[in-house]
């Protein structure tokens, strides 16, 4: 074992902590360490380096990943470093902002591997049962495109267009809306070396966006809505772009109490209750609304909402409402 001084300059650092925290609930390899802990890849490799060479970390490559874990020793009865473990374990089960927010992220991860129908955990410990090559959810979503009508969509919120260049596979044409120049650059570098070819990029906000009334069939907005100044005048804005009869479909979180995802993720509004979901669609003059949730998981404080309404025919006279009175803050 390190001498007690060098010791407690290792754990003496808040991000080590963190991760030797991480690492001792799940093993993890390096890309999710850094989704969760919001670190550079090259200081999680870093601090990961130190603590392995601590005998505090162990890791063991399986496939294309190397997974990380507490080192088994430290919890054994006749380990010399049993005392520190007394010490770590009272100081993990310490909840801080920074841990609740690590737990929410390690959530987030887990769904991530449950719907890439491989449970990375389970491989990790060397069980495979779980391992089924070839299939995920891409693959299923990519398949049930080509069950879906070539129609003019408009991606709101395009982000870095993943999801663009996924609709692009089945659709006519996309037009795809963010506000971030620096992202849409991106997002143009990936369809061109993807060589899709059916995109068009604009520089635009949720609810004002460089495109004419009525050119679209389908508005996707996926994890937009609570990123929106007024809700109310982004869903209106997706209803003017509409064709008579054209549709919506959102992806968005359902009301939560996670209020750090203001100051770390720019989120304005803390989700949506669906009934003040339903409102919101409703005054854009949206009709044969649709709510339901879409994802969760035991113990994540997230749920994804899916809604879809169709624009009515007389949307276009109507005068859509402002936004309920909301029942989360918004960011200050």
């Amino acid at each position: 074992m390190l001498p007690a001084p060098s010791l407690f300059r290792l754990l003496g650092d808040e991000t080590r902590l963190r991760l030797l925290r991480l690492v001792a609930r799940e093993s993890l390899n390096v890309s999710e360490i850094t989704a969760v802990l919001g670190v550079a890849q090259s200081g999680v490799s870093r601090h990961l380096g130190l603590l392995k060479d601590a005998g505090l970390v162990t890791e063991r490559r399986l496939g294309t990943y190397t997974w990380y874990a507490l080192n088994p020793a430290l919890t054994s009865a006749d380990d010399d470093r049993t005392p520190l473990w007394r010490w770590l374990r009272e100081e993990f089960d310490r909840a801080t902002p920074a841990t609740r927010e690590d737990d929410t992220r390690l959530e987030e991860v887990r769904r991530v591997r449950k719907e890439s129908f491989v449970d990375h955990g389970a491989l990790a410990d060397g069980d495979r049962r779980q391992l089924v090559p070839g299939r995920s959810w891409a693959a299923w979503s990519r398949a049930l495109g080509l069950l879906l009508p070539h129609l003019d969509v408009a991606d709101l919120g395009c982000g870095e267009g993943y999801l663009t260049l996924e609709t692009a596979a089945w659709a006519r044409h996309v037009y795809a809306i963010d506000r971030s120049p620096d992202v849409l650059a991106r997002a143009r570098e990936l369809a061109q070396r993807r060589k899709i070819k059916n995109v068009t990029w604009k520089r635009g906000d949720l609810d004002r966006t460089p495109l004419d009334d009525a050119s679209v069939d389908l508005v996707l907005m996926s994890h937009a809505l609570h990123h929106a100044d007024d809700p109310a005048r982004a869903l209106a804005e997706a209803s003017r772009l509409l064709r008579p009869g054209g549709r919506v479909l959102l992806l968005d979180l359902r009301e939560h109490d996670e209020t750090w995802v203001q100051t770390k993720l720019g989120d304005r509004w803390l989700g949506f209750d669906p009934e003040e979901l339903r409102d919101l669609l409703t005054a854009a003059g949206f009709t044969d609304i649709t709510l339901r949730v879409g994802a969760k998981r035991a113990g994540d404080p997230f749920a994804v909402l899916i809604g879809a309404g169709r624009k009515a025919s007389d949307a276009a006279r109507r005068t859509p409402g402002r936004a309920p009175a909301a029942r989360k803050a918004r960011r200050t």
